[in-house]
């Protein structure tokens, strides 16, 4: 019993130690305060995964401003939009509506709208 417990509580330490914060514009996406955000994917240059665009209203003077960075304000990379949308999970929001939008002349991406529960 004890060493389950110990291997639980050191399995709980890497899987946190691991888990990085999400900021967009320098405000963490758990204290977003918007009744709704608007998530879309951004392709990356020469590779499959994908930048995460996250609206709430902000000012966004660039579109990098808008990407969900991490504590070092580095872009975060994700495989997919969708795994952006499951890591929202366990946040104040739920999935409102999806559709897609056209990106370019033969693209299209969804666009995941989220409401505040």
């Amino acid at each position: 019993m004890k060493k389950l417990l110990i291997s639980a509580a050191l399995a709980a330490c890497f899987a946190l130690g691991n888990a990085k914060a999400q900021t967009v514009n320098g405000v963490r996406v758990s204290e977003i305060k918007s009744d709704y955000i608007q998530v879309k994917s951004v392709k990356r240059t020469f590779s499959d995964k994908v930048f995460i665009s996250l609206e709430y209203g902000q000012n966004v003077p660039h579109i990098e401003d808008s990407y969900v960075k991490d504590d070092n304000g580095k872009r975060m990379e994700f495989d997919s939009a969708l795994q952006f949308v499951n890591s929202l999970k366990h946040s104040n929001f739920e999935l409102f509506q999806v559709f897609s939008e056209q990106a370019g002349a033969d693209y299209s991406r969804h666009v995941y709208v989220f409401k505040r529960k």
